[in-house]
């Protein structure tokens, strides 16, 4: 893996972390949020586009099942103005991430 997937590792885990530990709904499941992150892992694991990764509301493969997908932007939503405070650089990182250009789907996983 490349310092952007290790990255966007890092800031979904402290994400997560932050929501499970400080959001009221979350406080009751701490299972249902372990297997959320592996599941992420999962993804950015196979994800096509490596570590030219754009960000996951811009890429143009929702590799996410839905359900997942609106959970994880939910925790996104709530986390993401906290994660200036508690995680500035990785916060500044993924804010600049964002704005980067977007790939070319693999040749192989454009449909025919």
């Amino acid at each position: 893996m490349g310092a952007r997937l290790d990255r966007e590792k890092l800031t979904i885990q402290k994400m997560i972390a932050l929501y499970q530990r400080k959001s009221p709904q979350a406080l009751a499941e701490p299972a249902h949020y372990q297997a959320l992150y592996d599941y992420a892992m999962k993804r950015l694991d196979k994800c096509v586009f490596g570590d030219n990764k754009p960000a996951c509301r811009q890429c143009p493969i929702h590799c996410y099942q839905p359900a997942k997908r609106e959970e994880m932007k939910q925790i996104m939503r709530w986390a993401g103005p906290k994660m200036l405070w508690r995680h500035p650089i990785l916060t500044l990182h993924h804010l600049i991430d964002d704005r980067a250009p977007v790939p070319e789907i693999p040749e192989k996983y454009r449909k025919k």
